[in-house]
């Protein structure tokens, strides 16, 4: 294992290294288990983060518990508040509604896996992430082409960072893929965004509890 540098050396580190933290966060979220010299001045120099990141109106969200960090814009101002609307930064992306499903089922999955207690590593298999996500979806009389849905939105998932697809082992390449549920899930779906999500879902549910008995009534007539 590499040996962690000392608190005199990363108090003295030169300007590069806090260079280095900044490009990283701008770029991607940082995790602890993947860069743990780079998470290490992370702790020492995050004063000095958080005020340049101030300047563009950002701020640094960091959990060492949890072992990661990344930016996100600050609050916008309250209409009534005449400071100025600066412009965003860190743009938001609207999710389409298979990906937002996925990203509750796997934020539930968790909450539920840390109440286990255990491991802190929740892996699903690609079978496993189907099964939580194809109950909620319309039946269709193409099994392929369902599966092949699921599996674009999962990968949507990997490249918003909340799913991280590991390697086979054994160096076996058969078999179904597994991923890791990153834990930086809980920093971006909190207890209301679930209950307004759940609301959304139950609604959808019955409409689609609906088409189900219409295309039953169909069949038996």
């Amino acid at each position: 294992m590499e040996e962690q540098p000392s608190r005199t050396e990363i108090t003295s580190m030169p300007a590069a290294d806090l260079s280095s933290l900044l490009i990283g966060l701008l770029k991607n979220v940082l995790y602890r288990e993947g860069d743990e010299r780079l998470w290490a001045a992370l702790l020492n120099l995050q004063a000095r983060v958080r005020d340049y990141v101030a300047t563009l109106n950002l701020e640094l969200v960091l959990d060492e518990a949890e072992g990661y960090a990344f930016l996100k814009s600050r609050p916008e101002p309250a209409d009534d508040d005449p400071a100025p609307r600066l412009p965003r930064l860190v743009a938001r992306r609207p999710l389409s509604f298979p990906v937002s499903l996925l990203l509750a089922l796997l934020r539930k999955k968790l909450a539920e896996f840390d109440a286990g207690g255990g491991d802190t590593r929740l892996v699903l298999s690609r079978d496993d992430i189907v099964e939580l996500v194809r109950v909620f979806l319309p039946e269709g009389p193409n099994e392929a082409r369902l599966i092949d849905q699921i599996e674009s939105t999962i990968n949507k998932v990997v490249e918003l960072g909340f799913l991280h697809k590991l390697k086979p082992t054994g160096g076996s390449t058969l078999g179904p893929a597994s991923y890791e549920v990153r834990r930086i899930l809980k920093a971006f779906v909190d207890a209301q965004w679930l209950a307004e999500f759940d609301a959304r879902l139950a609604n959808y549910q019955t409409q689609l509890a609906g088409v189900r008995s219409s295309r039953e009534g169909q069949g038996n007539e």
